[in-house]
């Protein structure tokens, strides 16, 4: 049976070999129906109308369309018959049924609609070429400055091999786009595989982007496991250039486009590497201290010379900027700003004459300046307060298009004479920018994600978990009130982060929050009001709204950043989280009103919580890398110390705290909910999820049931402008 292409199609496209939807696999080339790997029983007319489905979901394929496919018009059968005995054991065979359909969707007197949901048919990968059969390496750019450092390297592989990596870069010759100027700048995808593909690096020709992916590994165990991929313009085959997988790689590519360095974080591995674009050994240049995926890009000099990079070596707790020497792979460090709690992202200019760098003041202020390459004469361009990722310059050196986190990622141009700022205008989100040396054309990777809230039985915790106040729009932070009449949660059912009020059983749903982004609620212990976090005038403060009359009003608080709120249990007082000088503060705030009292400092503090007895507040420093901390309230000037014997937490807002002990998803299993006990200090397996979890844990005053938020897509792609301006 051809390929059917619809009218509204605006070209044919190859035929795919498979069709796969949830558990199930559909071969075309066999004929075959799959289930977790076991062959199903299908018919071939059954086949062939599930197929066509297939290749039509989400459309409506009408009775007279089936008719003209399926059966020729020379023969004579009992259409009507026929059609419905063959959806009928389509829908057997799928454990589907008609009157609450997961697949076959009948639109009665029309015909029929596939209404699951395709999952992408992997890409063709081609394996780099084995290592161990290398003697040569194109030599770096600049190659008359290494004659202190002959390196014999080298690329000879089997004749398909190189055959397969001649046939990929004559592919990735070809430009990306070579009619720019008439056209408008909208994203267009680059890639779409399942999983996390991020961190894109554009060739210096703009026919390949490097770029990291994890191959779908993080959704399917919750482990990151990325390689280093490359890609060329007009072709869906992959060149996987390693094989380690890692917690983070970050790509970059030589100014004559034959190499690619990147930064591997992956523990003892840590460092910046080597590797040729079209396959072959890695070398390691340099072992590094790069704790995290933030830290991790690099820049390569124009001249070839250099590569800048980050690291916290020379006994410092906080990143410095270095210049890597690719001659004698000597690192020296540019000069430090001491009122800079970290300094990272050095970017060289495309003249090769300036360099970018980050200064991180604090987690509430980030600012970006510009210096020689020396990292001297320091220019300060712009302050902005949101997290940021990636710097990458404009073609023309005149702007910085930098990536910033509000709720979800987004690309600014900063003008580097004047610090101007402005959204780019594109329509997904946008992070890990990266720009060809003319400036033409803007890749970056946009998440795709979809959270939702889930109910998990304690008493049964291997039973199903049942979704609760079901949403296409995202949601988190199912919060139950201390009486278990209500839940409290924060979700964008209404375009932005908000927070909503429900009865704990789904009904009389009502929108607590209302104007700037809004999140993390957390109940009154008479569980009369919420108090919760809301952005106004890009000011985060924390406001209060008592559910008898929903009216939220605004802690007079000095602040210009007061984030995640929890109360005291005796209701006495509001803790919040905030931002002044070199590290986070958490405070605690009368709630009848007064002035804030401080209670500890660190590095970075995620979401306090006061001890059922009030007698302890717990807190997580650093994002779940050192343990939870506990800081005894009933002993003035007591230090935080380490809850003790509780393994380390994975991250933020993923532990709750009830009288007898902690429930929290542990740094060693990110799917895994385990509880530590206070009487006996020890944690033990509560449940395991399927999906990677979100922002979010409350267990029911009776102890029976657990709310959690569960990420049930969690994906990115590279996106590619070919237009940039």
């Amino acid at each position: 049976m051809p390929f059917r292409i619809r009218e509204d199609s605006p070209s044919p496209s190859p035929r795919p070999l498979r069709i796969a939807f949830d558990n199930f696999e559909v071969d075309l080339r066999s004929d075959e129906v799959r289930k977790n790997g076991a062959r199903i029983r299908l018919q071939a007319q059954p086949f062939r109308l599930l197929v066509l489905l297939l290749e039509n979901a989400g459309d409506v394929v009408t009775r007279e369309e089936i008719c003209r496919e399926l059966w020729p018009p020379d023969m004579f059968v009992d259409f009507e018959h026929s059609l419905a005995a063959a959806v009928n054991k389509i829908r057997g065979a799928l454990g589907d049924a008609a009157d609450n359909p997961r697949y076959i969707e009948t639109l009665p007197k029309r015909g029929y609609r596939f209404i699951g949901k395709i999952r992408p048919e992997p890409p063709v990968v081609l394996a780099a070429p084995d290592a161990q059969k290398t003697v040569e390496l194109v030599s770096f750019p600049a190659a008359k400055a290494w004659t202190g450092r002959k390196w014999v390297l080298g690329l000879v592989v089997g004749a398909s091999l190189l055959a397969g990596a001649v046939l990929f870069f004559w592919l990735s010759r070809k430009p990306i786009n070579s009619t720019l100027s008439s056209q408008p700048m909208a994203a267009i995808p680059f890639t779409s595989y399942p999983g996390q593909e991020t961190d894109p690096a554009i060739s210096p020709d703009g026919s390949r982007i490097a770029f990291g992916w994890d191959n779908g590994a993080t959704n399917r165990s919750g482990a990151p496991a990325y390689d280093l991929y490359v890609k060329a313009s007009g072709s869906e085959t992959v060149l996987r250039l390693t094989n380690h997988p890692s917690d983070w790689v970050s790509p970059v590519w030589s100014p004559d486009g034959t190499q690619i360095a990147f930064m591997r974080v992956a523990g003892p591995d840590t460092g910046i590497y080597l590797v040729p674009a079209l396959g072959g050994p890695e070398r390691k240049l340099i072992a590094t201290h790069t704790p995290y995926n933030v830290a991790a890009p690099l820049s390569w000099s124009p001249d070839g010379k250099w590569i800048a990079y980050s690291d916290n070596k020379n006994g410092r707790s906080a990143n410095t900027n270095f210049l890597l020497n690719l001659e004698t792979l000597d690192a020296h460090e540019l000069p430090h700003d001491p009122t800079c709690v970290h300094e990272g992202d050095p970017t060289f200019s495309h003249s090769g004459k300036q360099l970018a760098l980050l200064c991180v003041h604090s987690t509430s202020n980030f600012e970006y300046f510009v210096a020689d390459i020396e990292g001297n004469s320091k220019r300060s361009v712009a302050t902005q307060h949101e997290f940021p990722s990636k710097i990458a310059w404009a073609g023309d050196d005149k702007y910085l298009i930098v990536s910033r986190f509000t709720d979800v990622p987004e690309l600014d141009k900063i003008r580097v004479t004047d610090g101007q700022a402005q959204k780019i205008p594109i329509s997904v989100n946008g992070n890990w920018p990266s720009i060809t040396l003319d400036g033409r054309k803007l890749a970056f990777s946009t998440l795709t994600f979809h959270s939702n809230i889930w109910r998990r039985d304690l008493l049964h915790p291997d039973a199903p978990p049942v979704q609760m106040y079901t949403s296409t729009r995202q949601q988190n932070e199912g919060q139950y009130s201390p009486d278990g009449k209500h839940v409290a949660f924060d979700s964008t059912r209404s375009g932005v982060w908000s927070v909503w009020l429900v009865d704990v059983d789904g009904s009389n749903l009502v929108q607590i929050s209302h104007g700037g982004q809004a999140g993390f609620p957390r109940w009154s212990p008479d569980s009369k009001k919420i108090a919760f976090q809301m952005d106004e005038d890009r000011s985060l403060g924390i406001y209060v709204a008592d559910i008898s009359d929903r009216f939220p009003r605004k802690l007079p608080v000095r602040f210009r950043r007061a984030t995640i709120p929890d109360w005291s249990h005796d209701g006495k007082w509001i803790y919040f989280r905030t931002f002044e000088g070199v590290g986070q503060q958490i405070y605690r705030f009368p709630a009848e009103g007064g002035e804030p009292a401080l209670v500890v400092t660190s590095d970075t503090i995620d979401e306090p919580v006061e001890s059922p007895n009030g007698k302890t507040l717990f807190f997580l420093p650093a994002s779940g890398e050192i343990p939870l901390k506990m800081l005894a309230l009933d002993q003035p000037g007591a230090a935080p110390e380490s809850v003790p014997d509780m393994p380390e937490v994975y991250t933020d807002h993923q532990w709750t705290v009830v009288p007898t002990g902690i429930y929290f998803t542990p740094l060693s299993a990110p799917r895994t909910v385990c509880f530590y006990d206070f009487a006996t200090r020890k944690t033990g397996r509560v449940f395991k999820g399927d999906h990677d979890f979100g922002d979010g844990m409350s267990v029911s005053p009776d102890g029976r049931y657990m709310l959690y938020s569960q990420l049930d897509e969690n994906n990115s792609s590279i996106m590619l402008v070919n237009n940039f301006r």
